[in-house]
């Protein structure tokens, strides 16, 4: 199974991150590959400096150390070309299963490729698998979340009294295609619902741009109801920009994003943010190594949407009646 046994690490482009595993030479445990002391496993990671990434590193390389396995990390740090050649500079030095957390998922061909002609299997980790034949992909059940989200808003827009049936939704950057399934699924949802979506723009992922969407489309219509923005720095902007507008963003506007990251509970907490939708990257995390440790037994993986290789990890609604059980 093992084409090199020792990597060596300083082949791994200047900017890698390493995190050494430990290994085990006792017989495999339960859900442990034969030889496990023989696998390693590469993980490239979009970013390690997003809270939302270090929790999914976390998960991904506990579960590596409990089945035994060896562990190389490279860090894109948000850059398509340091994606594409980190990731191949993992598979040339040997790893076994290549998990990978795309920065660019339309980049992703040439990696791909590489690992089928290596036969290393290529498990994606949430962002997006570009159209690429990998053998699987875990992301969050994003529809779900976005129809959570406008339920949530629905109800609260009720309880505060608000007439108005007006609503922003803020999506993420383009390709992040399976995180465009939160605003598909929000806006089809709060329409069903009686409301207009009277402005829908991208904020590519970033809090300057959400706190700009919202601020502009408040002055130019300030009968808003609700707010929903696909990540959690977002929602916090938009928050903001609701705030600087005089208005309370949880009982004049319901304000909900998604991610379940600390800035979001602790603004739930201060009441400042109405809700977020919590994914848990850590299980993520553990359930990619899971699946890499069936490709390597040559087990048949169980999809949610056996046609596009997808694996969904729950999500969970949090605001201020349960926000206290999720804060550290």
């Amino acid at each position: 199974m093992k084409r090199s046994k020792r990597l060596m690490l300083t082949a791994v482009v200047s900017t890698a991150i390493v995190a050494l595993a430990g290994c085990t030479t006792g017989a495999p445990g339960e859900g442990e590959a034969e030889n496990s002391d023989d696998v390693t496993i590469g993980f490239s990671v979009y970013d390690m400096q997003y809270e939302f990434f270090q929790s999914m590193e976390e998960g991904t390389r506990t579960a590596v150390e409990d089945a035994g396995y060896e562990y190389v990390l490279h860090d894109q740090k948000s850059d398509e070309n340091e994606m594409v050649t980190g990731a191949q500079a993992l598979l040339d030095e040997g790893v076994d299963v290549l998990i990978i957390s795309p920065f660019k998922p339309d980049a992703l061909g040439p990696v791909v490729a590489k690992a089928k002609e290596l036969g290393v299997p290529v498990i994606i980790n949430d962002i997006g698998g570009g159209g690429v034949p990998y053998d699987a992909i875990v992301i969050s059940d994003n529809e779900d979340g976005g129809v959570q989200a406008a339920d949530f808003i629905d109800a609260q827009i009720q309880a505060n009294g608000v007439e108005s049936k007006k609503v922003i939704s803020i999506t993420c950057e383009p390709s992040a295609v399976y995180a465009a399934r939160r605003n598909e699924g929000f806006v089809k949802q709060i329409e069903s619902l009686g409301y207009e979506v009277v402005t829908e723009l991208s904020g590519n992922s970033k809090a300057e741009e959400a706190y700009k969407i919202t601020k502009d489309a408040l002055a130019k219509d300030p009968d808003i109801a609700g707010v929903f923005a696909c990540n959690d720095p977002m929602a916090v902007a938009a928050s903001n920009a609701i705030t600087d507008a005089g208005l309370n963003p949880t009982t004049d506007i319901v304000t909900v994003g998604f991610n379940g990251d600390a800035e979001a509970l602790t603004a739930i907490d201060g009441g400042t943010l109405s809700a977020t939708i919590a994914q848990d990257p850590t299980a993520m995390g553990t359930l990619t190594v899971d699946l890499a440790t069936q490709a390597l037994d040559g087990e048949e993986i169980d999809f949610d949407n056996p046609e596009d290789r997808e694996v969904f990890q729950p999500i969970t609604l949090i605001s201020a009646e349960n926000v206290a059980d999720f804060l550290k």
